[in-house]
């Protein structure tokens, strides 16, 4: 049976906003083990020793081949197509023709004509429709994450290893030098005897490679991981820790994604409202687009290119010379943590749970950032981090109040309770935040894009 689409749910929900806020559709879920050990003995492996992370099952492919998938990607993203060439990857932005973000994901130049966008089903869906409806040669082949999927496994395999050991344990796994590698670039590698893809690459900040292949192959190459890693402190790292790793290395995940203008009315009769997700925190705005962000407000400035025409090409250009705000990390008051978790021991309604180590409880999870009670930002995914004892959540804030060191205000808890399921009866208090650079960890800020991996 066919789902409901987003343009008509939106007319029966009165708005995008009230759709949003009320939606039943919980976070993503990481359907792997929740912990292997313990999450903050695995968080701290990927900073002490070496993390290895099941990716396998929680992101969604869209492989797109054919003689138009360069023009496909190019016409739609606002990344330069330069260099890219097979054996690369890129983290892939789109956005809408007014220029704000629609979705960000990684793209993998697999061989010639052919491309795989992993990530979440965001940018995926705004490619799929425009491949669709547009005049481009390709091909699409879609793999649903293992949450959404009907039937049978994952296509490929997917294996995240991380951490000062992990080249340590990629040498012993494959019996072999581990090549000089940049930053999203891929090698090739063998391990039980089958051929390995390995993109360098770091989720959490610290050194690692992606390693993926055929769905087949992947139990005899995670035994031989697991063996190699036994030398080296390795620690599978299950849901609960892998859903904090963005915190350390800054990526924002789930923005909201700018498809309600008039202009995208085609798109929402085309997209089903179960490719959409819930909307929480404290930002109370009734005017969707006041959730919108442009690549500039969350760190995309630095892969925006104007080499190409793409789709939101010139109101970008407008943006890029607009004032903008600036991603930081926000650093929450241990004290007003303590007490905001402490009003569930006490009479009365507590606050809303703060629940460890991801604090997000929608997948659009939105809290108000203020300056003596003005709005000045927003904070977008919170977590605790055990590597620095404390809890901490990524933001974007009007650049006069970006500096590190600057006191703010955070407002947890919603203003009106939601019909969200997750969401109890409770009351909004404020957080003090201090502003910190993102990335927060001092190694991902100088370190992991920019060196290779050596010994």
């Amino acid at each position: 049976m066919s789902s409901e689409k987003l343009q008509t749910a939106v007319e029966r929900a009165g708005g995008a906003v009230p759709l949003l806020r009320n939606s039943p559709i919980r976070p993503h879920t990481f359907p792997v083990a929740a912990e292997f050990s313990n999450w903050r003995t695995e968080q701290s492996a990927w900073r002490d020793s070496c993390a290895l992370l099941d990716q396998s099952h929680h992101m969604t492919d869209l492989f797109i081949s054919g003689p138009g998938a360069l023009r496909l990607l190019r016409e739609h993203g606002v990344n330069s197509f330069a260099n890219f060439a097979p054996g690369k990857a890129k983290q892939y932005v789109a956005v809408n023709p007014d220029g704000y973000f629609i979705g960000d994901a990684v793209l993998f130049y697999l061989d010639d004509e052919l491309f795989d966008i992993v990530g979440h089903p965001m940018v995926l869906n705004w490619l799929q429709y425009n491949a669709e409806v547009g005049q481009y040669d390709v091909t699409l082949e879609r793999d649903e994450n293992s949450y959404d999927r009907v039937s049978g496994p994952p296509k490929q395999y997917r294996y995240e290893l991380q951490g000062p050991n992990a080249l340590k344990v990629l040498e012993s796994a494959t019996n072999a030098a581990v090549p000089d590698v940049k930053f999203f670039n891929m090698a090739d590698f063998e391990i039980a005897g089958h051929r390995v893809r390995g993109l360098r690459h770091g989720m959490a900040g610290q050194p690692g490679f992606e390693l993926f292949g055929p769905w087949a192959e992947g139990d005899d190459v995670l035994a031989a991981l697991l063996a190699a890693g036994r030398d080296f402190d390795l620690v599978r790292a299950g849901a609960k820790a892998y859903s904090t790793a963005n915190l350390e290395s800054a990526w924002i995940p789930s923005p909201m994604p700018a498809i309600f203008a008039d202009n995208l009315r085609d798109y929402r009769e085309w997209l089903d409202v179960k490719e959409m997700g819930s909307l929480g925190g404290s930002m109370d705005s009734t005017d969707i687009a006041d959730y919108y962000v442009t690549p500039y407000d969350i760190g995309y400035g630095r892969i925006v290119v104007f080499d190409h025409e793409f789709v939101g090409r010139e109101a970008l250009e407008a943006h890029a010379s607009d004032a903008h705000r600036t991603k930081v990390t926000l650093v929450w008051n241990s004290d007003d943590v303590a007490a905001a978790i402490g009003t569930l021991f006490e009479p009365g309604t507590p606050a809303k749970y703060i629940e460890m180590p991801k604090a997000r409880y929608a997948l659009f999870h939105i809290d108000q950032v203020l300056n003596d009670g003005e709005l000045i930002g927003l904070s977008m995914d919170a977590g605790y981090l055990a590597n620095e004892h404390l809890m901490a959540s990524l933001a974007t804030l009007d650049s006069t109040y970006a500096e590190p060191g600057t006191e703010l205000t955070l407002l947890w808890g919603e203003k009106e309770r939601s019909a969200k399921p997750q969401v109890e009866a409770h009351r909004q208090i404020p957080i003090r935040v201090t502003v910190a650079p993102a990335p927060y960890v001092q190694f991902a800020r100088s370190s992991y894009r920019s060196a290779r991996l050596t010994r």
